[in-house]
């Protein structure tokens, strides 16, 4: 009889969701501003949820490395995860819309971009058992010369450093010769008088301190690459509903905080080179013509790569301006 009231009165004790613990792994230092965006996301999702869901954010690839992320989320070995979406082209060639060159020339523009790919990449996502949660890009690529360029015919037997295959065709349609240099060594190969030009963000360029030989920055905001956040979708459905919701709505409030952090950021960084005696200056009329001509060719060339999912994207970019 005892036995029976002791479960009748344990029966009336209302019952208390368990904490739920998710691993993010991504593959940034815990300093960048992606990284500090992630562990605000986390904080705000354990507070909005009353602690029914606590995120670890590992960084640095401690827990799996950057190219590894997705495969380690999709597996279980974390719940969710961050990567740069160009580094999914080969398994997801519609990841690659954002870095084909001169095609988006703004934060603007780069937002409108996400907007058409964002409900593709979802797609691709979910076949994955994976859950698209927001996207932030970097500070767009600009271009350091050591010396000033008015066209792009000041290229034609030059130099430009080149790291994949998109630069290099750069490099290939500006008349250039490439010269394939790991970031960590591009001070020494200005030095030697090994490169001449180069395209990479003004944040790079500041983290590297190119300004030893650099003499000129323009902001040609080649491209704007982008991080992707996501989680495993079983890991997201076995959430409490509100639990779900607190999550969607952080990711949301994520996505609008990063793109802000990572504008405020290119600007920061394109001040601290004028500080270091680098010229900044945007392109003259000509160069940004040639530019827009380039970036007509590589997205027909990426169209003709990809096949009819990239024009989803492209004809609503460039027709609903």
């Amino acid at each position: 009889m005892k036995h029976m009231v002791w479960l009748a009165a344990l029966a009336a004790v209302p019952m208390v969701h368990a904490q739920a613990q998710w691993k993010l792994a991504t593959g940034y230092r815990a300093e960048t501003f992606h990284t500090r965006n992630l562990v605000q996301f986390a904080q705000q999702v354990e507070a909005a949820s009353s602690g029914a869901l606590r995120i670890e954010v590992h960084a640095n690839n401690t827990l799996a490395k950057l190219a590894d992320i997705p495969q380690a989320v999709q597996g279980g070995k974390a719940q969710a995860g961050e990567t740069i979406m160009t580094s999914l082209v080969a398994d997801m060639p519609i990841a690659g819309a954002d870095a084909v060159p001169f095609v988006v020339r703004s934060y603007a523009d780069a937002r409108r971009l996400w907007d058409l790919q964002r409900p593709l990449i979802e797609g691709h996502f979910t076949r994955k058992g994976l859950k698209v949660l927001y996207a932030v890009p970097w500070p767009p690529q600009g271009l350091f010369s050591i010396t000033p360029v008015k066209s792009s015919a000041d290229f034609k037997g030059t130099r430009m450093r080149t790291y994949n295959p998109a630069t290099v065709r750069i490099a290939e349609m500006l008349g250039a010769a490439s010269v394939d240099v790991p970031m960590v060594e591009v001070n020494k190969a200005l030095a030697a008088g090994q490169l001449d030009s180069m395209i990479t963000s003004a944040l790079t360029g500041v983290e590297n301190q190119v300004w030893g030989q650099v003499r000129q920055y323009y902001g040609i905001d080649a491209w704007f690459p982008k991080n992707v956040v996501f989680v495993n979708l079983q890991a997201f459905d076995a959430l409490p509903a509100p639990v779900r919701q607190a999550v969607t709505r952080a990711a949301s409030e994520a996505e609008t905080r990063g793109w802000a952090m990572s504008e405020s950021i290119a600007q920061e960084s394109v001040a601290e080179l004028q500080r270091k005696g680098i010229k900044v200056e945007r392109a003259s009329a000509e160069l940004n013509a040639d530019l827009k001509r380039l970036g007509e060719r590589f997205s027909r060339e990426w169209v003709r790569s990809v096949g009819g999912e990239a024009n989803q994207i492209f004809i609503p970019y460039y027709t609903q301006r």
